[in-house]
């Protein structure tokens, strides 16, 4: 394995959370602008984490990964009513996203959005083709727990828990859930996710979805021994049955893509992290962007 480190960051994650925590109990007026009447507040705090990221860890290699339109992703195509319910973006927080990018690429920091895919998606792409080619250690910045799927030996989370941050491995997780990390699309399954609208399997709840998991291995598992389910699932095995349909969709809606030619097309050099950090702090100042580094 080499000693290549590569940063993942899951972009509206990041720069969601820092608008929304920076534009609560205010309205538009009242939200911080540059020079150029642009909104700043949410990009501000983007790359304040960037930089913080860059600095605390041995990064080599780095991309933003984008979600792609809502409506033309294969999972909305197949179903219609994948994240139907959530509401249009913020204008200001939109505006943000494209002087993200824009900022983003005057630092040359890769970041890709590709048709058809999500922000995980994308991430679950690099990650896997960076431990499958042994390059060496990856982390996921984002605080998207769909995301615990993808760790592995080589790949951790950087996400917030209990009021800090820590990196969250596969050996945590395991510790944590008493399952691998390629289960956790079983339990997800089983338990839907009311803000992306999966159903999951009315009924069953995290009392028993983890249990479940734990004792058969998986959904396949499950639902081939529904029948005999050990006593103390006794409760579930109606809701199981009349629910089994929709667990399977919300499996493959959870699941995380990947296989994805656009990144796999990546040269991986193309990824490589190499700014002056007084150049780009300077470069982000020019914007009136004072990122403040602890």
């Amino acid at each position: 394995m080499s000693d290549k480190t590569l940063l993942l960051i899951d972009g509206f994650n990041l720069l969601s959370r820092g608008y929304f925590a920076t534009a609560y109990g205010k309205s538009d007026e009242q939200l911080s602008k540059n020079d150029q009447g642009q909104y700043i507040n949410a990009v501000r705090v983007f790359f304040q984490k960037l930089f913080q990221l860059t600095r605390q860890y041995p990064i080599t290699h780095i991309s933003v990964a984008w979600d792609g339109k809502r409506q033309d992703t294969s999972r909305n195509q197949q179903y219609a009513f994948y994240k139907a319910q959530r509401q249009d973006l913020p204008e200001p927080l939109i505006e943000q996203y494209h002087l993200t990018k824009e900022l983003l690429d005057n630092l040359n920091v890769h970041q890709l959005a590709v048709g058809g895919y999500e922000a995980d998606d994308i991430i679950g792409a690099f990650s896997t083709l960076w431990a499958e080619s042994g390059f060496g250690q990856t982390y996921i910045y984002s605080n998207d727990r769909d995301l615990f799927q993808l760790l592995n030996p080589t790949t951790a989370q950087i996400l917030s828990k209990k009021k800090q941050e820590i990196v969250y491995s596969d050996e945590a997780f395991q510790a944590e859930y008493d399952i691998t990390p390629t289960q956790w699309v079983d339990v997800k399954a089983l338990l839907g996710d009311a803000s992306d609208n999966i159903p999951g399997c009315p009924g069953v709840g995290e009392k028993s979805a983890l249990p479940l998991i734990r004792q058969y291995g998986d959904l396949k598992q499950v639902f081939k021994n529904v029948d005999s389910l050990d006593p103390t699932f006794n409760r579930y095995k109606k809701k199981l049955r009349e629910g089994e349909e929709t667990t399977w969709i919300s499996y493959e809606l959870s699941q995380i893509i990947t296989d994805i030619e656009a990144v796999t097309a990546v040269n991986h050099s193309e990824l490589e992290f190499s700014w002056d950090e007084a150049n780009a702090l300077h470069a982000m100042a020019t914007k009136g962007i004072k990122v403040k580094i602890r």
